[in-house]
């Protein structure tokens, strides 16, 4: 019998993804090599469909033809054990985590809103799972997940090899190869993690890397950076300088000098020459982060915490950010001094000048041209999508003539 794999957003942990979760159901967030939807779909064998918020469905339909639906939390990373127990739910049952978090459920009927626990009868799941349900927890899962995304997706496959004579491996077999990738003189260190180079990857003159990394399909390392462990560039990204712990979900450019650590970036993020960002407080104490569900500083309970920068966002050069800084989305953030810990979405200007807000049709002109520039379409769908953001998020706080 066919049925349907759709992925949905808990209202209760997707606000705290953002600014992530304002642009992509949170199945759409990247840890390790692969999205939480890409990670099911190799599982399961099966594409999936979405059950996310109303106006980012037009990007992430929620199919519903089929005679039975498998809801599973885009939150949970797949295990062996858990695709054996979501395969197993009969119609009408739900997998439940000791805590009482829902996991799963499987349904004859399509659901209009995220399922709830005490709708369904409940079949406990007592093995260890990893639900990303904060921002930080994309950075503290990532080099586990680069381990388990490896070994799945290269099961039963060959690495391309390495045929430049000026670059050196060390662990060699735990180095990854796609087809088209290439290195050329620089040094591979696998012997704590594995290296995977996505098809097309390009790892440039003179550079370090140091695994667990993963660096995705068309990706370029520019020359002489220094890539640490735990990090994942993604798909269609430049990135150089040094970078440690860190994630680019996709479509990025850092390409300059400048260090990166412990922080996430969304896609179509833009850091200019000599970007910096801090990750750890001079006293060694918890950074705190804005949350947009009590919009206010919460405790991360993590010592090592950086950049957390939404969609469409743009640094200029010699920029500074803060430990535990987030920034929303389609924001262009420039001068001298640190920048404030949290800058909301849609915002223009810097620590030193003060922010407008960023004119809608401004900032649309640049989403548009970024995507030229890729050979991609910025289509009404995503201009609906940041019109939606530019209204909730305006609405939130109050600023000066827009920019």
């Amino acid at each position: 019998m066919t049925t349907n794999l759709i992925l949905f957003d808990d209202p209760a942990i997707r606000v705290h993804l953002l600014p992530f979760t304002f642009t992509r159901p949170v199945a759409e967030l990247r840890v390790g090599i692969l999205t939480i939807a890409e990670k099911w779909a190799t599982w399961l064998q099966t594409k999936p469909s979405y059950l996310t918020q109303p106006y980012l469905q037009a990007k992430f339909p929620h199919q519903t033809n089929a005679p039975e639906h498998l809801y599973i939390n885009g939150s949970l990373c797949p295990t062996a054990a858990l695709v054996e127990a979501v395969q197993t739910l009969t119609v009408g049952e739900s997998l439940v985590a000791p805590d009482g978090q829902l996991l799963a459920v499987r349904s004859r009927d399509p659901l209009r809103q995220p399922p709830q626990t005490d709708a369904w009868v409940a079949r406990p799941f007592a093995e260890p799972i990893t639900l990303i349900s904060r921002i930080w927890h994309m950075l503290a899962e990532n080099g586990a997940q680069i381990r388990v995304d490896l070994a799945k997706i290269t099961e039963g496959r060959t690495s391309q090899p390495i045929t430049d004579p000026f670059t050196h491996c060390y662990a060699p077999e735990n180095i990854f190869l796609e087809p088209g990738a290439q290195v050329r003189a620089s040094v591979l260190n696998a012997e704590n993690g594995p290296i995977y180079l996505g098809k097309n990857a390009v790892v440039s003159e003179g550079s370090v890397v140091i695994g667990p990394f993963a660096l995705g399909e068309d990706s370029t390392v520019q020359w002489g950076s220094r890539m640490r462990m735990n990090t994942t560039i993604g798909p269609f990204s430049k990135v150089g300088g040094e970078v440690g712990n860190s994630i680019l979900i996709g479509y990025g450019a850092k390409q300059h000098d400048g260090y990166l650590g412990n922080s996430v970036i969304g896609e179509w993020c833009n850091l200019g020459a000599n970007t910096n960002n801090s990750n750890l407080k001079n006293d060694y104490t918890n950074v705190k982060l804005h949350s947009y569900a009590t919009d206010q500083l919460e405790d991360s309970g993590q010592m090592f915490a950086g950049l957390f920068m939404g969609d469409f966002t743009r640094a200029g050069i010699s920029t500074m950010f803060n430990t535990g800084t987030v920034v929303g989305v389609n924001v262009n953030v420039y001068g001298g001094g640190f920048q404030p810990k949290y800058i909301p979405s849609f915002s223009w200007g810097g620590a030193d000048t003060g922010f407008a807000t960023y004119r809608f049709e401004k900032a649309l002109q640049v989403a548009r041209e970024a995507y030229v520039r890729r050979g991609r379409e910025f289509d009404a769908v995503e201009e609906a999508i940041l019109r939606t953001i530019f209204e909730q998020e305006t609405r939130r706080y109050e600023s000066p003539e827009a920019q």
